[in-house]
């Protein structure tokens, strides 16, 4: 028992594994995403994926490098990268696909999800 007191290790953060059912990635995203993450010096970082209110339509994504998940979170490897998905933001990307386009007009990361009832012009945005 002596040394028990005092000595409280942080606890790793609790959070759940998901699977390709809640997001899934493309090979061309997963691409994007892994050189991302090694450019920031993260190799075995995961892409948070997030739905926040704003935009021209009321939500809209937002997309985070980030060292590990936090608590809470669900964790969803697909292509040969993490995702993280807060319990919040699971609600509306259940069923959604990250894709990734190399383009000059209309490129970057792009999402098709099945729970959009509306998006806006600028495909940045959407209503669920």
């Amino acid at each position: 028992m002596i040394g028990a007191i005092g000595n409280k290790s942080p606890a790793a953060p609790a959070f759940r594994v998901g699977d390709e059912r809640l997001i899934k990635v493309t090979t061309n995203a997963a691409k994007k995403v892994n050189a991302l993450l090694t450019k920031q010096g993260r190799p075995n970082g995961v892409l948070r994926v997030a739905v926040v209110g704003g935009g021209c339509s009321g939500l809209q994504y937002k997309m985070d490098l980030q060292d590990n998940p936090a608590n809470r979170d669900i964790l969803v490897e697909s292509s040969g990268i993490k995702i993280v998905v807060d319990p919040k933001s699971a609600l509306y990307v259940t069923g959604s696909e990250l894709d990734f386009v190399d383009a000059l007009q209309d490129g970057g990361f792009k999402v098709k999800n099945p729970n959009a009832a509306a998006s806006c012009s600028c495909g940045e945005s959407f209503s669920a």
